[in-house]
């Protein structure tokens, strides 16, 4: 079995992050999603992977590398212009040859693994294998209809009236019947090759298409609250690991990670929370579910429930909760009036 990764989408909605960085190499406890996301991919002894990659290739390629440093193997399959899922697998049709796959969106967080949806595939080898959640809203998502048996019975893309609350979450098993599929389906009303579609051909057809119905945790990370949900839960499994150092006066309280080189002087650190290597917190408070990268600088400050990325300073701060700091960004005080400098898509919420 092959895996194929899509890394190529813009991340609109987690402005403005993603115009500096892709939205697959946003931190979850100081690792990119993405890596999470192959993570999961080995452990179900997939090592040849295909990443389909945009604009932002680069600093895919830059943070991903060949593989090696996850025994695995890696292609990358430049997409010009988004076209749709389908399109992605019509990529990579001689990268996947008429091999089994696995298809996996780089910005789909499953905590828990697919380990036992790898194996029902394996085991019953339908055309298409499908893993379904059950969310409040399916009309922001792909939704599928299933029979009692687990039989997927008709797909639709975010439908207006949604007669099922059973949402794709991006994660799909397919044999090399979906490349007949996919060549065989016309581009939807937005211009793009949709996968609904192909599955649904498999379907009329008279292919087997079946699904599993994940009970672990998932969220599509697309917008600030879900990667700090992430980062909460994700931080909930942290073992205490010391490799930084700590003086006398400063109190490292529960699951705490220090990472090589980290230092932590006259400071309370309540975990869970991870604290990345080179990074230094000073005379600050820092409380529960945060994570901090590589090489930041935390003075004087009060930070919890937060994720900060790699080379942040935030000097002299009572209170942060509750946010995303990107990096190499700098937060401190000036005077007793507020000085802002915003660029797009910025949210700010000051106190009042």
């Amino acid at each position: 079995m092959k895996a194929l990764v899509l890394s190529g989408g813009t991340g609109s909605r987690l402005r403005p992050f993603s115009h500096s960085m892709p939205k697959q190499l946003i931190p979850i406890a100081n690792k990119p999603v993405l890596e999470h996301v192959l993570g999961n991919i080995r452990d179900i002894g997939v090592s040849d992977i295909g990443i389909i990659v945009g604009d932002r290739a680069s600093s895919i390629q830059e943070a991903i590398g060949d593989g090696s440093r996850l025994d695995a193997r890696i292609t990358y399959l430049r997409q010009e212009t988004p076209g749709g899922l389908g399109h992605c697998v019509a990529l990579a049709r001689d990268f996947l040859g008429d091999d089994d796959f696995v298809m996996y969106l780089g910005d789909n967080f499953l905590a828990d693994g697919i380990a036992p949806v790898a194996r029902t595939f394996v085991e019953r080898r339908p055309a298409a294998h499908v893993i379904v959640h059950r969310v409040p809203d399916p009309r922001q998502f792909g939704i599928a209809e299933l029979d009692d048996e687990g039989n997927v019975l008709r797909l639709v893309e975010k439908p207006r009236q949604p007669t099922s609350d059973l949402a794709l979450v991006g994660v799909y098993f397919f044999t090399p019947a979906i490349h007949e599929a996919v060549a065989s389906i016309r581009p939807s009303a937005r211009g793009e090759l949709e996968i609904t579609d192909a599955i649904q051909w498999l379907h009329d057809a008279g292919a087997r298409v079946t699904a599993t119905e994940y009970d672990g945790y998932w969220k599509d990370v697309g917008h600030t609250e879900d990667v700090l949900a992430c980062n909460r839960y994700q931080l909930n499994g942290l073992r205490r690991t010391i490799d930084g150092w700590a003086d006398p006066s400063s109190e490292l309280v529960g699951q705490v990670e220090l990472g090589v080189g980290a230092r932590v002087i006259r400071s309370r650190v309540e975990g869970p929370v991870v604290i990345g290597p080179g990074t230094l917190v000073e005379d600050s408070h820092v409380g529960p579910n945060t994570a901090i990268g590589a090489d930041c600088v935390i003075r004087s400050t009060r930070l919890a429930d937060s994720v900060v990325m790699d080379r942040a300073a935030i000097l002299d701060i009572p209170g942060l909760r509750g946010s995303l700091i990107g990096r190499s960004a700098t937060i401190r005080p000036r005077g007793t009036e507020h000085r802002l400098v915003v660029g797009d898509d910025v949210r700010i919420e000051l106190a009042a």
